[in-house]
């Protein structure tokens, strides 16, 4: 079932079944061997994230202390990253016509959130086009926060579970979000505990 949060921003409950969620989570961890996790660093500080990150798709996102951006290799590897699975591509087809647009993502950022992982508020805001963020939840329950396109406008919280999906886009595409805390233990779906984060993005 499809709820509205506010305006452009989109919450489905279970929107992928636990076996959905398993197959999904096989899918990632295969391109995972070819574009593994890695810690992203601060720009200028070089301060190390607490979330481990890759992507797939033609471009992905990366930062290190030169600043963010999007690039089309691995910043470890110096390979291309690979293709987006199957399944998130149709959840964006699925979705994406709701906020008036069509065209492919181009990046899918896989975070890796471990216990004591956490994620500021912040806005995505490195992409020229209009295109919505889907994002998809699984393994451990986490506290997502919301909120408008000021850092210190009012916010909304909502538990995020396994199989969750959030879009956002139109008036909400630039509103400030982040992981407040991961309920580690939560789930048994990700070996070793956790929570991986899947956000699709068109970028150009």
């Amino acid at each position: 079932m499809r709820l509205e949060i506010a305006p452009g921003i989109l919450l489905w409950r279970e929107k992928f079944t636990r076996i959905e969620q398993e197959k999904l989570l096989h899918a990632v961890m295969v391109q995972v061997q070819d574009a593994p996790f890695y810690r992203p660093q601060m720009p200028g500080t070089g301060k190390a994230f607490s979330v481990e990150e890759t992507n797939f798709g033609e471009l992905g996102w990366v930062a290190d202390k030169s600043g963010y951006r999007y690039q089309p290799i691995h910043p470890i590897t110096g390979k291309a990253w690979p293709a987006i699975p199957g399944s998130l591509l149709k959840l964006w087809e699925e979705i994406a016509p709701s906020y008036q647009f069509e065209d492919p993502p181009q990046c899918c950022l896989v975070n890796l959130y471990r216990a004591g992982a956490r994620m500021g508020l912040h806005q995505d805001k490195d992409e020229t086009a209009a295109a919505p963020v889907i994002s998809v939840s699984l393994g451990d329950e986490a506290v997502f926060r919301i909120g408008g396109s000021e850092r210190r406008g009012a916010t909304k919280s909502l538990k995020l579970q396994s199989g969750d999906v959030v879009a956002f886009g139109g008036p909400a595409r630039l509103a400030y979000h982040g992981i407040d805390r991961i309920a580690a233990g939560s789930s048994t779906l990700i070996p070793g505990g956790g929570r991986i984060n899947l956000t699709l993005r068109r970028v150009t």
